[in-house]
């Protein structure tokens, strides 16, 4: 006699995911996919909703927005709304639900919550605008004007205050990465389990030979610190293709030599392309754990990396490999945020380039995959859930 299956646990819940905002297929929002994969029920609330803007697997989805949605010159300025956007967020009712899962790198992590629903959040960052990032933002060479610049001067400890007071609705935190964990602790004083980061392997391969040209991939705004790598690169001539759009493109632009190549946002396949064709992905900024460096190395393509934040965890460093701690490498760090580190990083993985092994680099990559993070998010939510 065939037993009967038992059913899906997880599937019992009634979910509500949580996510900051909903304009574009960033790394966040590939976390968010996966979640919708696991709770294909789920409704989902978020500050406001590009219609169109994220795939298929999030679009089909309930999605509830707040009064934020409604404002004027919302598509191109949305983050001029910033203050309001606790103001929103307080608005949201989640009341029936058992789980609420937020994905947050802003505000989602601080909604409320009804007893006895359960809160995990799944932390990309303590609120950047505000914590670490504050004068890259904010500062007098953020290229801020003045009045938002005054604004934030006095609101940035309000919503601080705000912040860490609201991090109690959240019953468990999960970061993207040990980078994060350690910022969770210093500002809100709670503990954190580290999940890393996705990377969908499947859509990069070995395909691809190498072509003459330096890569990155990336948003055109201040943290990214694209500036340093268009100086560094205008002084070394090498050839350099960015991938990417945003606020700063104008203006870097005219910063760049004939050497450096302006794309735009990528389709997939000719992304993978250029992954697959580079001599490295170029990374200058500190980001809290980085998807595009292994994207890169799922295309068995090393990275040239700031040593600090979260690609300290993805990439495998020559000095690991000169060490004999690895049997491999997949990047280069340079230690300071100067064209002098940089350049002597590029010069320094072209220097061992033969020893690079495409096979192995993409080997570790796949340990971050999609599938490996959705199977860890799923034990992490029967765990808390007491499942």
């Amino acid at each position: 006699m065939i037993k009967p299956m038992k059913p899906d646990p997880l599937q019992t819940l009634r979910v509500a995911l949580v996510h900051d905002w909903l304009t574009g297929m960033r790394g966040g929002e590939k976390c968010l996919e996966i979640f919708c994969e696991i709770f294909p029920r789920a409704d989902i609330y978020t500050l406001f909703h590009f219609p169109g803007s994220v795939s298929a697997t999030i679009e089909r989805h309930p999605i509830h927005t707040t009064w934020i949605q409604r404002l004027p010159g919302l598509t191109h300025k949305y983050r001029n709304y910033l203050p309001l956007f606790p103001l929103a967020l307080e608005g949201l009712s989640l009341q029936g639900y058992d789980l609420i899962l937020s994905s947050s790198h802003c505000v989602a992590k601080d909604v409320r919550r009804h007893p006895p629903s359960r809160h995990v959040s799944y932390v990309f960052t303590p609120i950047r605008y505000v914590w670490d990032m504050y004068d890259i933002y904010f500062g007098r060479e953020s290229g801020t004007g003045m009045l938002p610049r005054a604004a934030m001067a006095v609101l940035a400890p309000l919503l601080r205050k705000w912040d860490v007071y609201t991090c109690r609705r959240v019953d468990h935190f999960l970061a993207d990465s040990l980078h994060v964990r350690r910022r969770i602790l210093r500002y809100y004083g709670r503990e954190a389990e580290v999940v890393p980061i996705p990377v969908d392997t499947r859509l990069f391969d070995l395909a691809h030979q190498p072509r003459d040209y330096y890569l990155i991939v990336s948003a055109l705004v201040p943290y990214k610190r694209v500036d340093l790598a268009v100086k560094a690169f205008n002084r070394l001539g090498r050839p350099l293709l960015i991938v990417g759009s945003g606020p700063q493109r104008a203006e870097l632009e005219r910063l760049s030599g004939s050497n450096i190549t302006w794309a735009g946002w990528a389709a997939a396949d000719q992304l993978r392309r250029f992954y697959g064709e580079c001599r490295a992905l170029i990374f200058p900024g500190e980001e809290d754990a980085g998807i595009t460096p292994l994207e890169a190395q799922a295309s068995g393509r090393p990275v040239v990396a700031f040593g600090k934040g979260g690609a300290l965890e993805t990439v495998v460093s020559l000095e690991e490999y000169q060490a004999g701690k690895s049997n491999f490498f997949s990047g280069v760090f340079f230690p300071e945020q100067t064209e002098e580190a940089l350049i002597e990083a590029v010069e320094r993985l072209e220097a061992h380039a033969p020893e690079l092994d495409r096979e192995k680099i993409r080997a570790h990559a796949l340990t971050f995959d999609r599938e490996v993070f959705k199977r860890k998010i799923q034990e992490k939510i029967l765990e808390k859930m007491g499942i």
